[in-house]
C-alpha cells in the first residue's frame, strides 16, 4: 500500500508546479493550465486524506468531484473570455490587455 505522505508530496509538487506557472507566464492560455495544475493538485490532497482517512464516508469524493466541476466550468469560462479578447485585441498576452481602452 502507498504511504500518505507520497500522495501529499505529489499533490505539493503539482500545487508548485501550478503555482509557478500562474506567476511565471505572460500567455493566458498558460495561466489558465497553471490554474488546472493547482485544482488537480488539489483533488490528489482530497482523494488521498479521504482514502486515508474516512473510507467508508462519500466526503472526500463529493468534493473532488465538486471541484472537477468548478475546474470545468472554469476552464469553459476562461476559453471563452480569452477567444472574445483576441478577437477585438489579436493578442492573448496578460499584460498586453487593458480592457478600459480600445
Amino acid at each position: 500500500m502507498v504511504p500518505l505522505s507520497w500522495f501529499l508530496v505529489l499533490g505539493a509538487a503539482l500545487f508548485c508546479i501550478g503555482v509557478y506557472g500562474v506567476l511565471s507566464r505572460r500567455n493566458a492560455i498558460g495561466i489558465l493550465m497553471g490554474v488546472e495544475l493547482i485544482l488537480n493538485a488539489v483533488n490528489i490532497n482530497l482523494i488521498a486524506f479521504w482514502r486515508y482517512r474516512t473510507p467508508d464516508h462519500l466526503t472526500g469524493l463529493v468534493f473532488a468531484v465538486f471541484v472537477m466541476a468548478i475546474a470545468a466550468a472554469e476552464a469553459a469560462v476562461g476559453l471563452a473570455l480569452i477567444i472574445a479578447i483576441y478577437r477585438t485585441r489579436n493578442t492573448v498576452i496578460v499584460e498586453d490587455v487593458d480592457l478600459l481602452k480600445m
